[in-house]
């Protein structure tokens, strides 16, 4: 008698069917259509083929496009399988190492063979028409279970050393899946967890584009060889393909490195690798970010503090810092024994010192200076506090990604009992902070523990109650903010709020976060005494909202495309003079705009205004005044706009600074 099994439907329709049925005979059975549209199955959860058997009874929801996250992610992963397909078929001799989807295509890392060199983007356009024929093909992508051994044998067979190398180090024992292209036994295969798409003629063949090459080292280690990487973009249909390719065009036109460079406002080079020389202009731009935040922390009730750079290794050990970071972290003996023969010398007992990759550590100290009571609480302890992080020179990235770099960062001692009410008012703050910078969008997602962390269950269990309780209390946590919690990926002692921005062509970064640790407090032996006479422990929220000035800077400089709204622009006016016989009247114009505080520079240049006004307009200058003859005369100016349609506004030279004053003032002093 055939086993049968119980299959139940998100409508909570339950099917019985019979063992070794899969996912794809349940979309047949309730029409041609899903059967059609149907790309993969969840099962309990999980996400799987559709044409991998039930195992038992279980609950099934069917996977199509209109799933969006989950089909892309599908997609994704098959371009990266077929693309390692095509390569191989175009480079006989090429090893194939590893290809994941990413948040906005896919790579896959190559070892290509001995007598050619590494891949060029002029390889591309073959390897793309190579995919599309494999795409055309439709063949069937075939799941199957190897022992260990038996793939490690046939990848050595192969010629496939990092293939062989990498499944030795799976768990002896566990079953293997490789992913064969079509039903041949000689078909192409991979090494694979899966899963895949019925068949190659799922993926819409217009719907990809492969975009550049780069070096990378094996399992990302510089002792390593070197493989050749081709990175891919793919979307469920050309109409997604071709906006993300305007997208990508409008992001190369607001790359903050090739702004930063056109508007003065910082550079980098060798001599400080990971670290940023800030002109004035750019400096400008901090100085006024700095001020802002400044006013909004002080008024939400914050004390701003400044702690050292370089700390004892001991207190990172003591932290748990030690042992997470201290491959990133810049490391300096605390001496240096001097012996007059041999000159300086480092001795192996030397004490180390650390310069500080976060401010967490230094905080608990200052909080820990005296006796703290209950009614102390909340202390909240603000820094602008410099860090530095040993990056990898392949990571760094402009100011997104830097070795040295300042953080808004702020430190919550509170009583458990207080928790939910400052998360709650960081939430407001932040909110306040993004609008007023010109972000209207955001979402708010909660990052839960990690396989590995610090502290009990019991302590998790409340810290992500209390974020999500608070979110839940702001009236966040809804369809609109994006609310989302995401298993795996709070630190590695506390659970943590994230913040996403979207800019301007719906890119979206995450900046802000606040984390509720009962962790650190422990390990560095913070107290307060509490109504009872006794000691406890305090919470510790970590709080940032720009998260780095540099990466925050960056991102500005991107969202706005260097067009800064007038309060942040590091030249906000320019009076430009049309005839020499104006200089006078230009240089009154531009001393009555700064006694009002105004950043104003004068153009008395003699040449045309035309050529001023683009001039200043690449600048990315918000405000020009156009003075002549007349103007000098009638005590007037021309107003223009940078990125307005109207040319320009005559008005009174009074009018004119009275509504510059007023649109220059800090969105939080209006």
């Amino acid at each position: 008698m055939t086993k049968m099994f119980k299959i139940s439907l998100p409508d909570g329709s339950v099917r019985e069917m019979p063992e070794g049925s899969t996912p794809a005979d349940v979309a047949a059975a309730i029409g041609p259509g899903l059967a059609k549209a149907a790309l993969a199955a969840k099962i309990d959860g999980e996400l799987r083929d559709i044409t991998r058997p039930f195992e038992g009874d279980a609950q099934l929801a069917l996977v199509t496009a209109r799933d969006e996250k989950d089909a892309l992610e599908l997609f994704r992963h098959d371009f990266a399988h077929i693309l390692a397909e095509a390569v191989q078929k175009l480079f006989p001799g090429t090893q194939i190492t590893f290809g994941p989807a990413t948040d906005d295509g896919f790579y896959y890392d190559f070892a290509p063979a001995p007598d050619r060199g590494p891949f060029t983007e002029e390889d591309l356009p073959a390897i793309e028409e190579e995919m599309r024929r494999i795409i055309a093909a439709d063949e069937p992508l075939v799941r199957e279970v190897w022992q260990r051994e038996d793939v490690r044998a046939l990848f050595e067979k192969q010629g496939e050393q990092f293939k062989a190398e990498w499944v030795m180090e799976l768990p002896e024992g566990e079953p293997i899946t490789m992913y064969r292209s079509g039903s041949k036994q000689d078909s192409w295969l991979d090494l694979c967890r899966g899963p895949h798409l019925a068949s190659t003629g799922k993926l819409d063949p217009q719907a990809f584009k492969l975009t550049r090459v780069s070096g990378a080292y094996w399992r990302g280690d510089p002792k390593n060889p070197m493989l050749s990487r081709i990175y891919g973009t793919a979307w469920l249909n050309k109409k997604q393909l071709d906006a993300y390719l305007v997208r990508l065009e409008e992001a190369a036109k607001r790359d903050h490195r090739k702004l930063g460079q056109e508007m003065d406002l910082f550079h980098m080079q060798a001599e400080a690798h990971g670290s940023v020389f800030w002109h004035a202009n750019g400096y400008l731009i901090w100085r006024e970010l700095e001020a802002y935040m400044r006013r909004r922390i002080d008024e939400a009730g914050y004390r701003e503090i400044k702690t050292p750079q370089l700390m004892d290794a001991r207190q990172w050990e003591k932290s748990g810092h030690w042992g997470k970071y201290r491959e990133n972290m810049f490391v300096v003996p605390d001496e240096i024994p001097n012996t007059e023969d041999e000159g300086p010398v480092l001795s192996g007992d030397a004490d180390l010192m650390a310069l500080k990759p976060m401010n967490c550590p230094a905080h608990v100290i200052v909080f820990n200076q005296g006796i703290k009571s209950y009614r102390d609480l909340p202390l909240r302890l603000y820094e602008n506090g410099s860090c530095h992080r040993n990056e990898p020179h392949g990571a760094l990235h402009g100011l997104m990604r830097v070795r040295q770099f300042t953080q808004d960062d702020a430190h919550i001692f509170c009583r458990e009992d207080q928790i939910v009410a400052e998360v709650q008012a960081f939430c407001a703050l932040a909110d306040r902070v993004y609008k007023d910078l010109g972000f209207e969008g955001y979402a708010i997602k909660l990052a839960l523990r990690p396989d590995q962390r610090f502290g009990s269950d019991e302590d998790w269990d409340k810290a992500e109650g209390e974020l999500r309780d608070a979110v839940v209390a702001a009236g966040l946590a809804t369809e609109e903010y994006g609310w989302e919690e995401l298993p795996g990926e709070g630190a590695f002692y506390a659970p943590k709020l994230e913040w996403h921005l979207t800019d301007a062509i719906g890119r979206t970064w995450q900046v802000g976060t606040i984390q509720s640790d009962r962790v650190l407090p422990h390990r560095l032996d913070a107290s307060y005494i509490a109504e009872d006479g006794q000691k406890h422990l305090p919470i510790m929220l970590h709080r940032a909202i720009f998260g780095s000035y540099e990466r925050f800077i960056g991102i500005l400089i991107e969202h706005y495309a260097g067009k800064f709204p007038l309060w942040l622009a590091p030249v906000q006016v320019v009076v430009a003079t049309i005839v020499s016989d104006a200089d006078d009247y230009a240089l009154q114009v531009a001393a009555r705009l700064a006694a009002r505080g105004i950043r104003v520079d004068t153009d008395l240049r003699n040449e045309k205004i035309n050529y001023k006004v683009r001039e200043h307009s690449l600048a990315k200058v918000p405000l020009l005044l156009v003075v002549g003859k007349r103007e000098a005369d009638e005590q007037t100016v021309a107003l223009r706009r940078l990125g307005s349609e109207e040319r320009q506004v005559a008005m009174s030279l009074d009018e004119a600074v009275s509504m510059i004053a007023a649109d220059a003032v800090a969105p939080d002093l209006r």
